[in-house]
């Protein structure tokens, strides 16, 4: 009689308690199933609220950076707006005392030429009669015209000084006002920033408190979990206790090198079978479930080459885990394991042990969980053993 065919009948004659422990395990798992459905979707949420976060996080401090240096750019445009308004005062102040002086220089001559207009015969007469000589007069009018010309030399002098500095204030009024707009520009990219970087903190803030939400309900969900394997375990357990008293305590085949199936492969330990191959929990459980102590080795079901060996943090809930490839595509997987006896690209023999079985990983209890895979599609070990 085949061992599947050995599994069906233990269930069959099972007594009744088995058959309700049955029952009850398969409304258990459907439990388990939409717990670790809801589990799912909070995981993906909270990796999708942390990968937002994280990137809110770059750039919010992007932001800030830019902030930093708008504000610096501000402080520069800032200092050379006051230096400009500072030489505009003092531009402004050389032309009121260049004004100033023009007015004072342009009533004196306009005094002088009054009173040479007025008086100038008179004035002439003088220095003519008064002069020794004919040189004498000559000289005495040169010098009265020398400082007529002075006055309006020192005029016209002052009214160019007085055009630069009208000039110079428009360069400086001019250069004030585009020092003033680039300032402004520079303040107003800057308040947009802080805009934006409050926006994004706000983003920042609901997502973290989101995020801590739907962990607090992982948590609670975690602990709902957990109930439900610890009464599953409870239940496997029963059932396999049941199958084995039915059986004389024997469920599977045992010794220390059991002879090989049709299809040449070997049972790689003696224990109870507590879980077939197919659907459970709402998903594919893709190889059969052997409870056996911690500790119990494991043999290599057929001759091959170990190609995979994964720690528990490496394998993704199958603990510590090992794959043997057997050629033709056909290969062989044993999860759960306490410690390897093996390494990557060793040959092994049929029998050969290549591990201890444990309780790494996603498991309830100490039990080996075997895999055969056909080009990595699994199939029912049940069919090869």
């Amino acid at each position: 009689m085949s061992l599947a065919l050995l599994a069906t009948c233990l269930v069959a004659v099972a007594s009744a308690p088995a058959k309700s422990n049955s029952e009850k395990l398969e409304a258990v798992e459907d439990k388990i199933g939409a717990v670790e459905e809801r589990k799912g979707v909070l995981t993906s949420d909270i990796e999708a609220m942390g990968d937002e976060i994280s990137a809110l996080e770059g750039q919010v401090t992007a932001l800030r950076n830019q902030e930093a240096a708008a504000e610096e750019e501000l402080a520069a445009k800032q200092a050379e707006l006051d230096k400009a308004e500072a030489e505009l005062r003092e531009a402004l102040d050389r032309l009121q005392t260049l004004r100033g002086r023009l007015k004072r220089a342009l009533v004196v001559l306009r005094e002088r030429l009054v009173a040479i207009y007025t008086y100038g015969s008179t004035d002439i007469t003088t220095v003519v009669l008064s002069a020794e000589d004919y040189g004498d007069m000559v000289a005495r009018t040169e010098y009265f015209e020398a400082i007529n010309e002075s006055d309006q030399k020192l005029a016209e002098r002052v009214r160019e000084l007085r055009d630069e500095a009208k000039k110079l204030v428009r360069v400086r009024k001019v250069s004030k006002l585009t020092i003033e707009k680039a300032r402004d520009q520079i303040a107003a990219k800057k308040q947009r920033l802080e805009v934006t970087r409050s926006t994004l903190e706000s983003r920042e803030g609901a997502l973290l408190s989101a995020r801590a939400t739907r962990r607090q309900t992982l948590n609670s969900v975690q602990g709902e979990l957990d109930q439900h394997e610890e009464v599953a375990a409870d239940l496997r357990a029963e059932i396999a206790q049941e199958i084995a008293e039915a059986t004389g305590g024997v469920a599977l085949p045992a010794g220390p090198m059991p002879s090989p199936s049709a299809a040449g492969f070997i049972w790689p330990l003696e224990g109870t079978l507590t879980s077939g191959f197919g659907y459970r929990w709402g998903r594919m459980h893709e190889g059969i479930d052997i409870s056996v102590p911690e500790g119990t080795p494991i043999r290599a079901a057929a001759d091959g080459t170990v190609i995979l060996m994964q720690s528990e943090y490496e394998s993704g809930g199958y603990g510590n885990y090992t794959c043997i490839d057997h050629g033709g595509g056909l290969s062989t997987c044993y999860a759960h394991q306490s410690s390897f006896s093996t390494s990557v690209g060793a040959q092994v023999s049929q029998g050969d042990v290549i591990g201890l079985s444990g309780n790494t990983g996603h498991s309830t209890g100490p039990h080996l969980h075997f895999e055969v895979r056909i080009n990595g599609a699994a199939t029912d070990p049940l069919g090869y053993l």
